[in-house]
């Protein structure tokens, strides 16, 4: 099984002060959780050079919340996966709900920055997941068998790639999936994995992600083929974020 991982994603929050919060962070992580579960935190740009040296001797790695697909030039106010990766950073998310709704990103965009990422030797965290309406229509599978289909580049494995699922409807709001569909949509997209590149789709990390808190985290995590969790809100608070790693504790 591969190697579970939580995910921190502070989206576009903390200022200077958060690195105090990182550091209590730091101090949990202990040798009894790192032997366990890999931790990660994807800051807001303006942290993104400062995270990777303050998580220096940690073992938590940092990553970038977004990336362009070409690695220079005149994009004003974007950030190639090259920069990202000169920071000390090792991930990239890429494809998050609030980039494709916000920024108009397509599954084509997706892709592209996905193959960024692993030409800078970043490791891409690829998002899917379906809106309340299409969860109500019955076709969740079918828009994340889509997703997964338009935006993996070929090729990929688990040295580059994990997929997270948050259905968009469950970001932030505090609702989540029963486990029964959790279970259905994390095995439907291991069977893709596995059609598509075989023994390798076995070793691509698959987070749940969506209002993820330690309260539900022991129930989410226990589903077949969840393989951790991408978090939002309560990884802005260490002690949260640390309780839900503990799961695997």
């Amino acid at each position: 099984m591969p190697r579970p991982l939580i995910a921190g994603n502070w989206k576009m929050n903390g200022l200077k002060g958060a690195v105090a919060e990182f550091g209590r962070m730091m101090e949990g992580y202990d040798r009894k959780m790192r032997a366990r579960v890999d931790l990660l935190i994807c800051p807001p740009a303006t942290l993104l050079a400062t995270l990777p040296v303050v998580a220096l001797g940690s073992r938590i790695a940092i990553g970038a919340q977004d990336c362009h697909a070409k690695a220079s030039g005149a994009h004003t106010g974007d950030i190639s996966a090259e920069m990202i990766a000169d920071t000390g950073a090792t991930f990239v998310i890429v494809g998050h709900s609030e980039r494709r709704a916000d920024h108009g990103e397509t599954d084509a965009v997706v892709r592209a920055k996905a193959e960024a990422a692993r030409r800078a030797g970043l490791i891409a965290i690829v998002c899917v997941g379906e809106t309340e309406a299409e969860r109500r229509a019955g076709v969740a599978l079918d828009v994340v068998r889509a997703q997964l289909a338009g935006s993996i580049p070929d090729g990929a494995t688990g040295a580059d790639l994990v997929v997270a699922y948050e259905p968009v409807w469950a970001i932030g709001t505090g609702l989540i999936p029963t486990m029964a569909d959790i279970a259905e949509m994390h095995a439907t997209m291991r069977a893709e994995l596995l059609a598509r590149f075989g023994a390798e789709g076995a070793g691509i990390r698959l987070l749940y992600g969506g209002s993820v808190k330690p309260d539900n985290a022991g129930e989410i995590l226990a589903v077949l083929d969840v393989d951790g969790a991408l978090v939002g809100g309560a990884s802005l608070q260490a002690e949260a974020f640390l309780d839900i790693a503990r799961t695997y504790s």
